[in-house]
């Protein structure tokens, strides 16, 4: 594979182009926007710093060049959906977009919310396409998830898979497709009781944030969840966590916070954010392409995560 076509330039789109180029594919961008040009080279000048710190740059790698038209394209090797979230907006797009492609061309796309089979609707071959979606931004975080359709055949999941793992992507595939996929069910459980906290005033938004950061972050780097509750369990892991705090975070579940992002509680988190104290946006996107690169580096040399190194034996 030589060529990748990212349809639309927008926040994901022009991270995606980063993360594909700077691997050393041929990147075209598909956006009619007129500023796609700026913000797609503006992100690539972003990334590669981030980049040349993961060594992940590769050598022959030229910066993503933005085209207004599907026939300028030519035949992409494999297409990367990055267009807002509005279900027939994906559809109408990749239905003018389908005649320009070779019959085998696989089409993942970036959605977070819909399925493969809600946005295959109306193509023609709906075998080759799939979700493949990223965290934000994706030149930085290490992992796409994927999950095909009632129609999408082996092959493209597999086509995909190898495509993001030899841009250096740790691939998620689950085994069905469910509302939000993976990532974002569990960042949203997590957000929804911090805006219960904030919203409640039972701690203030920086507080929460801290909570994440220095108590939950550093253990989750290497350890899901579920291995932090089997560690507390003793020589008897899963087995005796939950003998013996099984009941009270059962309680706890059925004492977390059911909000709803009504008037009242969008500007009491848009005013906690603004009186945090927290650093401004552009000063947090810059530490994070800075500082996450770092630590994804030294989880590396250490050899990555427990989950990562299970499977690494497993393999072996």
């Amino acid at each position: 594979m030589s060529r990748v076509a990212v349809v639309g330039g927008g926040l994901i789109g022009a991270g995606w182009a980063a993360a594909f180029a700077g691997a050393g594919h041929q990147t075209l961008v598909l956006d009619p926007d007129p500023f796609a040009a700026d913000r797609t080279a503006a992100t690539w000048e972003a990334a590669r710093d981030v980049l040349l710190r993961l060594q992940v740059l590769a050598d022959e790698a030229v910066p993503p060049l933005v085209v207004a038209r599907p026939e300028d394209l030519g035949c992409p090797d494999f297409v990367q959906e990055a267009l807002p979230e509005r279900l027939e907006l994906k559809r109408s797009v990749l239905g003018a977009l389908e005649p320009q492609l070779s019959p085998e061309t696989v089409i993942a796309s970036s959605s977070s919310s819909f399925t493969a089979d809600e946005i295959a609707e109306g193509l023609h071959r709906g075998e080759n396409l799939l979700i493949g979606h990223p965290c934000n931004p994706p030149y930085l975080m290490p992992v796409v998830e994927i999950v095909g359709g009632s129609t999408t055949s082996s092959q493209a999941l597999s086509f995909a898979r190898t495509v993001y793992e030899g841009i250096g992507k740790t691939v998620l595939e689950l085994d069905r497709p469910v509302s939000g996929h993976l990532v974002n069910r569990l960042q949203a459980a997590l957000w929804r009781e911090a805006v219960h906290l904030v919203a409640s005033g039972a701690a203030s938004l920086a507080e929460t944030e801290r909570a994440v950061t220095l108590a939950l972050a550093p253990r989750w780097c290497l350890l899901g969840p579920s291995s932090i509750f089997a560690l507390a369990g003793g020589d008897r892991g899963m087995e005796g966590f939950l003998d013996a705090l099984g009941d009270p975070f059962e309680a706890l579940w059925d004492d977390l916070g059911t909000p709803h992002l009504d008037e009242k509680t969008r500007k009491t988190l848009v005013s906690a954010f603004e009186t945090s104290g927290l650093p401004s946006l552009e000063e947090m996107a810059a530490n994070r392409d800075r500082n996450l690169s770092v630590l994804l580096t030294s989880l590396a040399s250490l050899g990555g995560t427990a989950a990562e190194k299970r499977d690494k034996s497993n393999k072996s």
